[in-house]
């Protein structure tokens, strides 16, 4: 059962949103690979704006993700890529309709 989450929204540098899109599609792979995000969502707001919805089981799950590649390589290249920090909220999942 999904509990918690994350809501990131990301604000590409002037000229780097399709270097922000395109990292953000690449780390497909590593969300895979975490057995503890049960969904994971990345989406474009508009031309410089970009969004990460996490879904997990448990406030453990969450930390490991956090704690992981992903984060580590985002925080990695926010100075680069991004106009401001990454704006992270936990979020508490009420509901949810998951495939399977």
């Amino acid at each position: 059962m999904v509990t918690v989450g994350l809501l990131v929204t990301l604000h590409a540098a002037p000229g780097k949103a399709d270097e922000v899109a395109s990292f953000l599609a690449g780390a497909l792979p590593l969300a895979q690979a975490e057995r503890g995000t049960v969904a994971w969502y990345c989406f474009r707001i508009d031309e410089s704006t970009f969004g990460i919805f996490d879904a997990f089981g448990d406030a453990d799950a969450l930390q490991a993700h956090l704690d992981g590649d992903i984060a580590g390589a985002l925080m990695g290249h926010a100075g680069q890529l991004l106009a401001k920090p990454p704006e992270i909220r936990q979020v508490q999942v009420l509901a949810a309709k998951l495939p399977g």
